[in-house]
């Protein structure tokens, strides 16, 4: 009597297989680079606890070339998150309705990511004026 074995699927790059899950492993792996911002801000907020010498020492320390690179990084990796994130916005919405009509996709994306814009604005501004 022979035994049988169950099918067991290989899940070795199951998600290179189509687009959509390409796309959406991308945006959830840049969700890491928003953790390590916010960890680097954390750190910030740290610092600043232990005193003067320490907060001072934590901004000599962004302001290496090394920190700016990473900066950079993690800021297009946000941006790509972001504009992933409102665009995916219509699809796990329910239906908003305005006047008796459907808002359309393209309205709820672009709503979102002119917000995100507004925001981010408004900060740097604020964050430009603490440091004046």
């Amino acid at each position: 009597m022979s035994k049988r074995r169950p099918y067991v699927r290989s899940m070795d790059g199951w998600w290179k297989k189509n687009p959509f899950y390409v796309e959406y492993m991308i945006h959830e792996s840049t969700a890491l680079f928003v953790a390590a911002y916010a960890f680097t801000l954390l750190v910030g907020l740290v610092r600043l606890g232990q005193g003067e010498a320490a907060w001072n020492g934590w901004l000599e320390a962004m302001k290496s070339p090394l920190s700016v690179i990473c900066h950079v990084v993690f800021l297009l990796a946000i941006m790509y998150h972001t504009y992933t994130w409102f665009k995916i916005m219509p699809i796990t919405l329910p239906p908003i309705i305005v006047g008796g009509k459907k808002v359309g996709p393209g309205v709820i994306t672009g709503s979102g990511l002119l917000a995100a814009v507004v925001a981010s604005v408004f900060m740097l501004g604020l964050v430009w004026r603490i440091a004046q």
